[in-house]
């Protein structure tokens, strides 16, 4: 499924995923019903799994980014998820492994906001919180692995 063209085509839509089919076909050497029908395949294999919207947080008024790792409580596991499914300012929930069990991404507009999200949590479990300073590589599109 992910030959050269499909790899160069990947490439192209993370750049820029509003690139029309006609401007996928010229950078890729076919026409645009071709490329309109492997686009239309990698999706429904579950390759694309959509288009987003990147908005700058900052921008809207949350400046605090922060990365918060939960340790729940004994019987709190579905709560954490529960919850940061219902918490505004959760961008992101992950479970992981080691001896936290969730990490969120979290953006505040303030350092007081983000103590009234963790108050939220801590009535499950355990938090520790680490602010992002900056961001030198941001979020990208991973590339297809070898072979």
């Amino acid at each position: 499924m992910l030959d050269d063209v499909n790899a160069r085509l990947l490439e192209l839509l993370a750049e820029d995923p509003r690139r029309t089919a006609a401007e996928l076909a010229r950078r890729v050497g076919m026409s645009a019903p071709a490329v309109r029908e492997r686009v239309t395949r990698l999706e429904e294999a579950g390759v694309i799994r959509g288009y987003r919207l990147d908005v700058d947080p900052a921008a809207l008024g949350l400046p605090v980014t922060a990365w918060v790792r939960v340790r729940p409580g004994p019987g709190q596991l579905t709560r954490i998820a529960d919850l940061a499914a219902r918490v505004p300012e959760v961008a992101e929930c992950h479970r992981i492994s080691g001896e936290d069990c969730f990490l969120l991404r979290v953006h505040v507009a303030s350092i007081e906001a983000l103590e009234a999200v963790l108050d939220r949590f801590l009535v499950h479990g355990q938090t520790t919180s680490s602010f992002v300073v900056a961001t030198p590589v941001p979020a990208r599109t991973p590339a297809p692995g070898p072979g």
